[in-house]
């Protein structure tokens, strides 16, 4: 929806779960030769101030970089995010958090090519300022990525990671992300392909992890991040999940040893887990 802008929502919980699964199944992919692409449907601004007036509006941030920010007891994965997001501060005050595209451009080489569509006009444009340096190795595009894509897949040196993330305040994008993955598989594959959604509750969401397992039916990774219980009203994100077609094989163990932490720092009560599922060829 044209309404939304992740600027409201930038470094909280579910931000982290997505873009330290992000940032190492790249940096695996970057451990082999050969080029690959990096391709988001639904890339936002690309990086956002902490301090700008919709970060500020609640503060999300401020239980997810923000609990993690500064400490030193942190496993791997997320110390290597953290390290993301100290170079775009590097005074040490936490003032401004990556994105997904902005992540993704750190880990790529020379011979790798970024691949970002974003339809909301005041994000893409902002989006295009942000990566107004990157030249050719990057292509942006105003307009749907459940369309878009179509068009890039397969990818020329037929490798790439492809981030799904629709802000989902439209209940169709959940079919349009089912539909979206089943047809880009059949283009290309062997790409690897990960979903992220969201925690709420909608009858959507909750049928959403088992519609997306019966997609293609082994080599798959699930991992969810549930902060707090689900509120009374019914309003509010507890959590989040990423849903990953063709995952790095590492990223199992990356996930084993990481989301203990994560619940111990993000959680908000008694309620807080993680849950990861695969089923691996």
């Amino acid at each position: 929806m044209l309404s939304y802008r992740h600027a409201f929502h930038a470094g909280n919980h579910a931000d982290i779960l997505k873009h330290l699964t992000v940032v190492q199944a790249l940096r695996y992919m970057a451990q082999k030769d050969k080029p690959f692409w990096y391709i988001d449907t639904h890339a936002g601004a690309g990086a956002y101030a902490l301090d700008s007036a919709q970060a500020t509006k609640n503060a999300e941030f401020a239980s997810g970089i923000g609990a993690l920010w500064g400490r030193k007891d942190a496993p791997p994965a997320v110390v290597d995010l953290l390290d993301e997001v100290r170079h775009m501060n590097p005074d040490g005050k936490l003032r401004y958090y990556p994105g997904s595209p902005y992540l993704a451009w750190r880990q790529l080489r020379e011979q790798d090519r970024l691949r970002l569509f974003e339809l909301h006009p005041t994000e893409i444009d902002i989006l295009r300022d942000n990566f107004r340096d990157a030249g050719r190795r990057a292509m942006l595009y105003a307009g749907d990525g459940f369309e878009g894509i179509k068009a890039l897949l397969p990818p020329p040196p037929r490798r790439a990671f492809v981030l799904i993330d629709p802000s989902y305040e439209d209940k169709r994008d959940y079919a349009r992300t089912i539909d979206m993955l089943e047809a880009s598989l059949k283009r290309f594959a062997t790409g690897t392909y990960a979903v992220w959604y969201p925690q709420v509750q909608r009858p959507e969401a909750r049928r959403f992890p088992e519609q997306l397992k019966k997609v293609q039916p082994n080599d798959w990774l699930h991992v969810t991040l549930s902060v707090n219980a689900p509120s009374a009203d019914g309003y509010g994100l507890h959590g989040s999940g990423m849903f990953i077609v063709n995952p790095p094989f590492r990223l199992v163990a990356m996930l084993k040893e990481t989301m203990p932490y994560l619940v111990d720092v993000l959680g908000m009560d008694d309620s807080a887990n993680f849950e990861i599922e695969s089923r691996l060829s």
